[in-house]
This record gives C-alpha cells, sequence and structure tokens, in this order.
C-alpha cells in the first residue's frame, strides 16, 4: 500500500473515532485521582465524534473536504484538556495532508511532525508523560523510518508499536502516574484511536459510520432501558488487575515475555515494571491464566476481576445519560423557539461555567451574563463556548472556566472568535470564579480588570470533597473504594471513612492565622440539615473564621469549600 487516498483517510478517521468510542470507559478508568469524575476518555471520544458526524455526511470525498472536516469539526467540538490536544493533532496533521492528492509514507511522516508540534504551541506548560510525549516519539520515530519504507501499512504499523512502547514508558516520567500504576489516560486515547485506523488499513475494520453519530443519545437510553442492549462487541469479557509483588527483578527479556502472554490472552493490557513491582490490567476470558502467570514471578496482591458483559447495560445508560445532559446543554433537543434569544448589545459580559442551579443562581447574582451549565464529568465544547459568545452580544467578554479541564478550551474558543475581545480568567475552581468576579470593578479598563482579577485568586483557598471509586496510592495515600476524600488547590489534603471527620481535616490544611471566613457550597446529594451539622463543626474547630453556607446543588461533589 503505498498511499491512502481521500476515501481510505474518511473510513481510517470513522474507525479511529469508533474504537474510542468502544474503550472510552476504560480510557475514564485510568484517571490519577479515583474520583468518579474520570471523562478523559468522553471528552476524547465527543471530540472525535463531532469531526466524525461531518465526514461522515461527505458523499464525495477529496483531501481537502475530508481535512477541512476533521480539522473544524473536532476544533470546535474539543472538550477537556484532552479533548483540546487531540483536536490540535488533528489539525496539525490536516495542514499537510489537506494539501495532497494522497499521503504517502513521506507525507505520512510530515503530517505527524506537524501535528506533535502544533499540540505542544497549544499548551502553555508541556509536561512529559502526557499525550504530547507519545504524540511526539511516535512523530520522531515516523520521521527516521519513512525514507526507508515504502509501505502507509507497514510504516504506521511499526509507529503504533513505537507508540505503545512510549505510552508503557509515561508512567516513568510521570511520577504521579507510576504511584497509581496507570499509563497516560490521553496517551491511550490516542492509541486507541490510531490502532482503530491501522486496523482499517489491514482489512479488520469496515470504519462505518458511528453509532452515535446518527442515534440520539434518547434513542440509545431508550434500547438500554428495554434491555435490548448486545455484548456482542465484548471480545474478552473480564476486567482483570492485579500487582505482582516481584520475587527478584524482571529483566526485560522476561518483562517482554510476560506482555506477550497477556497479548495472547486478551487486549487493553497495562503492564508497568519497577523493582518491586508489576501492575497488571488485562481485558480476556481467563483471568486465572493471568493470575497463574503472574505467580511464576512472585506474590499477587490487589486481584481484581470485573465481568464488562454484566456491567455493559449499566455503563451504556451511564453513557447516554451523559450524552444526553450534553445535548440539553448544548440546546440540541430545545426547538429554535425555546433557545434563549441574542441578548441586547453591551460593552462588558461575563460568562460562567459551572454544574449545580444553586452556584448557576450565584454566578448570575455576581452579575454573569451567561452561565454554561458545565464542569466536572461534562465538560463543554469550545463550540459550546463560542455560542455562549454569541449570545452574551458585548464588545469585551470575561470567560470564567471554573476547571483546570476547561481553560484550553476557553483559550481555543478565543483563538478562533472574531469581532469580540476576549479575556479567559485561568479559574479552576468554582471559589476562584466567584472571588475574581467579586474583584471586578465598574470603571476600570478590561485590561486591568482582566490583571486584578487573575491576582485576585490567590488570595482564596479551594476544597473539594468527593469519595473514591477503586483502590489506588496517590500521593503517599493509601485510598480504598468508597473512602472520602478531601482535595485541594495542589492534590488530595485528606482521606477517611466519615464524611464530616474528613471534610474538617481537609480544612485544617486549608486555614491559617489570617483566614477570615469559610464558605460551604451544599451540593445535591447532601441534605441541608447534614450540612448545617457540618458548619457546626467547622465553627467549633475554627472559631476565629465566620461561616457561610451556601445551596451549590453541585453534582460528584458533597461539598466544595472557599477560605479566604
Amino acid at each position: 500500500m503505498q498511499s491512502m487516498d481521500a476515501e481510505l483517510l474518511k473510513r481510517c478517521f470513522i474507525a479511529g473515532a469508533n474504537n474510542l468510542e468502544r474503550n472510552k470507559e476504560y480510557i475514564n478508568e485510568l484517571n490519577v485521582f479515583p474520583v468518579p469524575d474520570g471523562d478523559t476518555g468522553t471528552n476524547m471520544t465527543m471530540t472525535i465524534q463531532s469531526a466524525a458526524k461531518a465526514v461522515a455526511a461527505i458523499e464525495e470525498p477529496d483531501m481537502a473536504s475530508v481535512c477541512k472536516a476533521i480539522s473544524s469539526g473536532s476544533l470546535r467540538g474539543a472538550r477537556g484538556n484532552s479533548g483540546v490536544i487531540l483536536s490540535q493533532l488533528l489539525r496539525g496533521f490536516c495542514r499537510v495532508v489537506m494539501e495532497q492528492e494522497a499521503i504517502d509514507t513521506a507525507v505520512l511522516a510530515q503530517a505527524f511532525v506537524k501535528a506533535s508540534e502544533t499540540a505542544y504551541k497549544a499548551v502553555m506548560k508541556p509536561k512529559e508523560g502526557t499525550i504530547l510525549t507519545v504524540a511526539r516519539e511516535m512523530a520522531d520515530r515516523m520521521k527516521e523510518l519513512a525514507p526507508q519504507k515504502e509501505d502507509v501499512r507497514e510504516l504506521l504499523g511499526e509507529v503504533v508499536a513505537w507508540g505503545d512502547e512510549a505510552l508503557a514508558r509515561t508512567p516513568e516520567q510521570l511520577p504521579v502516574l507510576k504511584e497509581a500504576g496507570v499509563v497516560d489516560s490521553g496517551g491511550q486515547g490516542l492509541m486507541t484511536a490510531l490502532k482503530g485506523a491501522l486496523a482499517v488499513l489491514e482489512g479488520r475494520e469496515t470504519g462505518e459510520a458511528l453509532l452515535s453519530a446518527g442515534e440520539s443519545a434518547g434513542a440509545v437510553s431508550e434500547r438500554a432501558v428495554s434491555g435490548k442492549l448486545s455484548t456482542d462487541d465484548i471480545r474478552f469479557g473480564y476486567c482483570t488487575e492485579f500487582i505482582v509483588n516481584l520475587a527478584k527483578p524482571l529483566s526485560e527479556e522476561e518483562l517482554s515475555g510476560f506482555k506477550a502472554f497477556l497479548e495472547s490472552i486478551g487486549d487493553s493490557i497495562v503492564c508497568v515494571a519497577d523493582e518491586d513491582m508489576v501492575k497488571v490490567h488485562v481485558h480476556t476470558n481467563h483471568p486465572g491464566q493471568a493470575f497463574e502467570k503472574g505467580l511464576t514471578y512472585g506474590s499477587l496482591s490487589r486481584m481484581k476481576v470485573d465481568n464488562m458483559r454484566e456491567e455493559h447495560e449499566e455503563k451504556l445508560i451511564k453513557d447516554a445519560s451523559k450524552i444526553a445532559a450534553m445535548e440539553k446543554l448544548r440546546g440540541d433537543s430545545q426547538t429554535a423557539a425555546e433557545k434563549p434569544a441574542r441578548q441586547p448589545h453591551k460593552e462588558t459580559a461575563f460568562i460562567a461555567v459551572c454544574a449545580g442551579a444553586g452556584l448557576a443562581e450565584i454566578f448570575r447574582g455576581l452579575g454573569a451574563d451567561y452561565v454554561i451549565e458545565g464542569g466536572q464529568t461534562m465538560n463543554p465544547s469550545t463550540e459550546d463556548l463560542l455560542e455562549a459568545i454569541e449570545m452574551v452580544n458585548a464588545d469585551h467578554v470575561f470567560i470564567l472556566p471554573n476547571n483546570k479541564n476547561i481553560i484550553l478550551a476557553a483559550e481555543q474558543a478565543a483563538g478562533i472568535q472574531e469581532g469580540t475581545k476576549l479575556y479567559v480568567i485561568p479559574t479552576k475552581t468554582i471559589p476562584q470564579g466567584i472571588t475574581a468576579l467579586i474583584n471586578y470593578t465598574e470603571g476600570s479598563s478590561p485590561e486591568k480588570n482582566a490583571e486584578a482579577m487573575k491576582e485576585s485568586l490567590a488570595s482564596v483557598r479551594s476544597g473539594e470533597v468527593t469519595y473514591a471509586v477503586r483502590n489506588t496510592s496517590v500521593e503517599g495515600r493509601e485510598i480504598r473504594e468508597g473512602d472520602i476524600m478531601g482535595i485541594g488547590d495542589s492534590g488530595i489534603l485528606a482521606v477517611g471513612p466519615i464524611l464530616n471527620e474528613t471534610t474538617l481535616e481537609m480544612l485544617k490544611k486549608m486555614t491559617a492565622e489570617d483566614s477570615e471566613l469559610i464558605t460551604v457550597y451544599r451540593g445535591e446529594d447532601v441534605e441541608e440539615a447534614d450540612a448545617e451539622a457540618l458548619c457546626s463543626d467547622i465553627r467549633s474547630a475554627f472559631p476565629q473564621c465566620e461561616v457561610e453556607l451556601q445551596d451549590g446543588g453541585q453534582p460528584v461533589y458533597y461539598y466544595i469549600l472557599s477560605v479566604e
């Protein structure tokens, strides 16, 4: 196969999107923090779906039309940091390819290099051991091999294998990954999409359009509750995880042999080793064989086997609900008459992102002109932000992402938008967003206000209280499934079995001698009486501070707290 034409590129791209769709829950579970909001797989899937819908609609593809659909669709549909980076990888790739009649090995190498360069430029402080590293190492490998190869299929196959090795090395580059026993989730998502594309070249995938590209989330949900979901696409039925406590360090040859054995009995393999242990994850029909092989190297611990076929319906229902929620946020289910009207023109407007009716009302009360209902588990896309900017109809627009995973999408919207001056205030938490909005001064210039709002973020400390969804080790802490976790601006501050006790322990590390105000935002799963009891405990523990209780209504987090 000396080259790829536009029709083959179309099929490869849709197959890559299909493969990401099928594996998104596994990618979600690679989140380092064991919180119930791991959404890398969902964000990358919804990003690529946005482009896949446009690509699938092209009846007579040429390289320019396919590349335009991929680039524009992914750019506007990008959600979360992983989705934005994926969109930039695709954008860089398309810049090279769209000017070609066909893709040979030389063009493919140039496109991979451009993809990596474009993605690195989009991130202000790139970290190694992430999706960026995996993309760069594949680009370097492709650039090295391309002059020696004429077969596109062979070249991509070797580079994908190299990418798997690069992904397996990410825990050595980011200690937090190694401690948690996972590889980088964004890198896993990238490899998953590329393997779907490679399957087309190797004749193992038809490249048919995504189900969700032509079927609504409501239809998926209706099928789910009526018991008509199929598990035929689950080739290996048991998600198997364990740790091998090594009797002696494994040699490279032994580790390669272990990985080869796992590949012979399953897929979705993570096998990460250091001197005294090996972390293993494999989807297989024979968990016992994986355990037996592990025992040849040492003793086993943290063994876990989940029947994925039994969980299949529950996951699809959950995902259908998530997609339906996102469609609701976008207004896809509303008629044109029901959609909010464009606001009268004004000089300055504010857009805030948050999840929870109470938080939305707080932001509106502080002057937010438009609230995008989103945040954890539901990151708004670049397109959502662009629509909000259009709605507020102002010369100067301040955007408060209020979540570190939304900042890149907001900055990407700022790069696309024309005619409006945008100021992205890099708020990573709800308390930071509230503080920034409070520090806006009428009469001061937009530039001075933007600077003052950014500086104000240092005056507030944020905390979030949620629960662990799996056993793991993070930042030196052993965490068990169901534990309560208090997470601060710099990481996990407290872990324990009791909600109020863990929250108070977190606050001890958030407060200082000059702290004056503690604000508690109650989540949707907390009764008001329970929140009042917590505030009473806080007043007793921190008598120097005023304590306020607000109804936030946020999902995922029992409490969001701020200390000023």
